[in-house]
C-alpha cells in the first residue's frame, strides 16, 4: 500500500507501516525554511499517526542534503530553525533511520546524526565543512557528533572540512551500515523493515557513549587547540569548533548545545565569516566569463610544454596529473635532462613523503616525452610556452610553434608581465593566442590567470577555462596590461612598502605587521622567495618609460648589485644561514637603507603598525580599483580571488576589495587623500572608487552587475 500527501517540498509517502519522507528541493536539497517547514510538519504527523511505526529520510536525486540555504546566511531567520527541527527528529519517539546517497554535508550531516540509524549508499560523502565559511556545525553536530565518534575523530572532521567516504564512515561508526546499491529508497526500505522485525527501537545520538573515556578525550582536544592555534593563526572558528567539543565533553547536552549556539552566533556575526562566504561565492562566480557563454571549448588532450625550468616543469606535473599527455621542449640536451630532472623531483619528493608510489610514478611519466625538436609538438592540442621573461625569447618561441603546431592549436605564453597582443600579433594565427600566467610552483599554486588578448577566439578562451578545470586551478579572467591583475596590483603596493622603509619603517616591522593582519609572509621575505634578481630584471626593463617625477626608492637595486637575491644566495633583506626556514634579520641591510636615506635627503621617522596597514591596503585597493575600472578584471571579485589564490591575502578577510567593503569606502578614499598631501603622484584616487563612495555604493555591488 502507498498513500502520498503533498508537502512544501518534502514529499511524504507511506510504504506500509514505514513513512517515507524525502526532501525535495535540487539540485541538492538544501535545508531552506520551507523543507524546514516540511520536515518539522511530517515529522509531527508521524508522531500523531497510528499507521506510521517507523520513518526513512532520503533526498530526492543523486543527494540526500548539501545542508544549510547559504542564501539565508545574514538574513533574519525564519521559524523553525534547523536546531529545532533536528531535535524534533532525535525526540521522535518512533525510531528514524536517514538513508544518505550522494553528499550529506552540514546542516544535512547534522540531520542525519539527530536520526536513530544511519545508512550509507556507496556514493556517499559525509562531512561537516562550516569551518571553510567561518562557521561551526549549528544545529547540534558539534554535540552528536563528538558523543557519537569521539572527540579525536570528530575534531578531525570538523576542523578540516574534509569528506568522508561511506568506506570510512562506516569504519568511524558514523553510519550503521553500507548498501549494497545506490537505490537509496530500496535500501532504506529493506534496512528499516529488517530493524522493525528485530525489534529496534529509538536510540537516540545524544546518548552514545564514545566521550565516556574522558583523559583520552581531553588529550585529544588538547592536541586540536595546540594545532590549531599554530596553523589556524588568527581565525575565530577553529577554536570555537574545538571549545563546543570541549563543552560536549564537560557539560550535559543541553547545556553543550546552548554553549554550540552561543559559540555559533559569534562566528556568524564575525566579518570572517561575511568573508569566507564571500570567497566560496566568488571562486565559482570566477568560472563565468563573457567567452565561456558564447563558446564551446576545443578538445585537449595532447599539451606541449616549451621550457624545463621550475615554471615549464611545475606545468608540465600539472598537466600529466590531469591524465594529460606531455611533451617538453627545450633548446638542447643538457636544459631537457635539467627539464627532465626538475619534473621527476616534484614526484620523487612525494615519493619520499609515502604520497606517490614508484608505479604511480612510472604510469604517470609514461604520458611525458622531451625533445628538443619542435616538430614534435605538431599534433599537440595545446601548447604553453615557459621560457624566460624576455619579449625576444617568447616571440622566437612563437615563431616556430607557429610553424609546426597543427590548425586550431591553442598556443599559449605564461608571461607573468608582457604584452600578449604583441605576442598574437607576431604569428600568422592571433586567434589562437591567449596568456596562461601560472604561479610557482606551478604544480602547487591554484591561481591561474587567463591572460585575453583583443583579437582571440571565444573558444580559445573558454577552452582555457576548461583546462582550469581539468588542472584543478582557480582561474581568473584578465585583460592585457603590464602585470595583468595580480603583479600589476603588487607593484604599486610593492611600491608603497618600499616608500614606507625609506621614509623609516624597517622592512621586518613592516612583514611583521602584514603577517599579523594574516598573510603567510610579508613582502620582503616574499621578494627573497621568489628571488630579488627577477624584481630588479622587471625595474631595468621599464626604466627607460619610468616617470622621471615618480619617486623611485633603490635600496632592492643596492641589495641585488651585492648578488644578495634571498634565500637561494642565502641572503636578501634577511639572512639564511641554515637554509630558507632560517630567516634572521640584518644588520648590514638595515645599514644600507640607512645609507640610502642619507642619500635621498630623507630623515627618517616612526610609523606605527597601523599606518603600516593603512598605508599599505590602500595602494592595494586603490589599485585594484583602477584593475576593474579598466576593465582589466571583469568585477571586484576578481581581484579578491586573485589576490587570496596568487598572493597569500587572507581568506577569511575575503580579498582586498571585499576588505574595503568592510572597512568603508569613505575611509579609504580618506586615508589616500590623506598621503597625496605627501605623495599626489603615487597617491591618486582611483575613478572608480571616487564614483562609489560619491554613489554610497560599495565594491560589492559590481559583483552583481555581470
Amino acid at each position: 500500500m502507498s498513500c502520498q500527501t503533498a508537502l512544501p517540498i518534502v514529499d511524504s509517502a507511506l510504504h506500509g507501516n514505514i513513512l517515507v519522507l524525502t526532501l525535495n528541493n535540487p539540485p541538492v536539497n538544501a535545508l531552506g525554511v520551507e523543507i524546514r517547514r516540511g520536515l518539522l510538519a511530517a515529522i509531527d504527523g508521524a508522531g500523531d499517526n497510528p499507521a506510521v511505526e517507523a520513518i526513512l529520510l532520503v533526498g530526492a536525486g543523486r543527494h540526500f542534503c548539501g545542508g544549510a540555504d547559504i542564501r539565508e546566511f545574514g538574513k533574519t531567520p525564519q521559524a523553525p530553525t534547523l536546531p529545532e527541527v533536528v531535535q524534533r527528529i532525535e525526540d521522535s519517539s518512533k525510531p528514524v533511520l536517514a538513508t544518505i546517497q550522494g553528499v550529506a554535508l552540514g546542516g544535512g550531516l547534522e540531520v542525519a546524526l539527530a536520526a536513530h540509524y544511519r545508512l550509507a549508499t556507496g556514493s556517499a560523502r559525509l562531512g561537516l565543512p562550516e569551518v571553510l565559511l567561518g562557521l561551526l556545525p549549528g544545529a547540534g553536530g558539534t554535540q552528536r557528533l563528538p558523543r557519537l565518534i569521539g572527540a579525536r575523530a570528530a575534531l578531525e572532521l570538523m576542523l578540516s572540512g574534509r569528506h568522508l567516504s561511506a568506506e570510512e564512515a562506516l569504519g568511524l561508526g558514523l553510519v550503521d551500515r553500507l548498501g549494497d546499491s545506490d537505490d537509496a529508497l530500496a535500501e532504506g526500505l529493506a534496512y528499516m523493515r529488517q530493524l522493525l522485525a528485530q525489534g529496534a527501537t529509538v536510540r537516540r545520538t545524544r546518548d552514545a557513549q564514545a566521550l565516556n573515556e574522558h583523559t583520552a578525550q581531553r588529550q585529544a582536544i588538547d592536541a586540536a587547540r595546540q594545532q590549531a592555534t599554530q596553523k589556524s593563526r588568527g581565525l575565530l572558528s577553529p577554536l570555537h569548533i574545538i571549545q563546543a567539543v570541549e563543552a560536549a565533553l564537560d557539560q550535559s547536552f543541553e547545556d553543550g548545545l546552548r554553549e554550540e549556539r552561543r559559540l555559533f552566533l559569534e562566528c556568524l556575526d564575525s566579518p570572517q565569516r561575511a568573508g569566507l562566504v564571500h570567497a566560496f561565492f566568488a571562486e565559482r562566480e570566477v568560472l563565468k566569463a563573457p567567452e565561456t557563454r558564447a563558446a564551446a571549448p576545443r578538445a585537449i588532450a595532447r599539451v606541449g610544454v616549451v621550457g624545463g625550468g621550475t615554471m615549464g616543469a611545475g606545468i608540465a606535473v600539472t598537466a600529466l596529473d590531469a591524465g594529460l599527455e606531455v611533451t617538453m621542449i627545450e633548446r638542447d640536451q643538457d636544459a631537457l635532462n635539467r627539464g627532465r630532472g626538475n619534473l621527476e623531483k616534484v614526484y620523487d619528493s612525494l615519493i619520499d613523503k609515502g604520497r606517490l608510489t614508484q608505479a604511480d610514478k612510472a604510469a604517470t611519466l609514461a604520458r611525458f616525452s622531451a625533445s628538443t625538436d619542435y616538430q614534435d609538438l605538431a599534433h599537440a592540442d595545446l601548447v604553453i610556452e615557459a621560457v624566460f621573461e624576455d619579449m625576444a625569447a617568447k616571440l622566437a618561441v612563437f615563431a616556430e610553434l607557429d610553424r609546426v603546431c597543427k590548425a586550431g592549436a591553442v598556443l599559449a605564453s605564461n608571461t607573468s608581465y608582457l604584452d600578449i597582443n604583441a605576442i598574437a600579433d607576431s604569428v600568422s594565427r592571433p586567434a589562437d593566442v591567449i596568456g596562461l600566467h601560472f604561479f610557482s610552483p606551478a604544480n602547487i599554486m591554484k591561481l591561474l590567470e587567463i591572460v585575453v588578448p583583443s583579437k582571440v577566439a571565444s573558444d580559445v578562451v573558454a577552452t582555457a577555462f576548461e583546462l582550469a578545470k581539468k588542472l584543478r586551478k582557480v582561474p581568473v579572467r584578465a585583460g592585457v596590461c603590464d602585470g595583468f591583475i595580480g603583479n600589476r596590483i603588487l607593484a604599486v603596493y610593492r611600491q608603497a612598502a618600499d616608500h614606507m622603509m625609506e621614509d623609516g619603517a624597517s622592512p621586518y616591522q613592516i612583514d611583521q605587521v602584514l603577517r599579523d593582519f594574516g598573510f603567510p609572509m610579508g613582502p620582503f621575505q616574499v621578494t627573497d622567495l621568489a628571488g630579488g634578481d627577477i624584481g630588479w630584471a622587471t625595474r631595468q626593463r621599464k626604466a627607460a618609460t619610468r616617470d622621471p617625477r615618480a619617486r623611485y626608492v633603490q635600496i632592492a637595486d643596492r641589495l641585488c648589485e651585492r648578488g644578495w637575491f634571498g634565500q637561494k644566495t642565502g641572503r636578501g633583506y634577511y639572512l639564511y644561514p641554515e637554509g630558507p626556514r632560517s630567516a634572521r634579520q640584518d644588520p648590514e641591510v638595515l645599514a644600507i637603507i640607512d645609507t640610502e636615506r642619507a642619500r635621498a635627503g630623507i630623515a627618517p621617522r616612526s610609523f606605527s603598525n597601523p599606518e603600516i596597514l593603512r598605508r599599505y591596503m590602500a595602494a592595494m585597493i586603490n589599485e585594484g580599483a583602477n584593475v576593474v575600472h579598466e576593465g582589466i578584471a571583469l568585477r571586484p571579485l576578481d581581484v579578491d580571488i586573485t589576490l587570496i589564490h596568487g598572493y597569500g591575502f587572507p581568506r577569511y578577510r575575503g580579498g582586498p576589495l571585499k576588505y574595503a567593503d568592510q572597512y568603508g569606502l569613505p575611509q579609504v578614499l580618506a586615508d589616500i587623500r590623506e598621503f597625496a598631501e605627501e605623495d599626489p603622484l603615487f597617491w591618486k584616487a582611483s575613478p572608480l572608487l571616487v564614483q562609489l563612495v560619491e554613489r554610497g555604493e560599495n565594491f560589492d555591488s559590481l559583483n552583481h552587475s555581470h
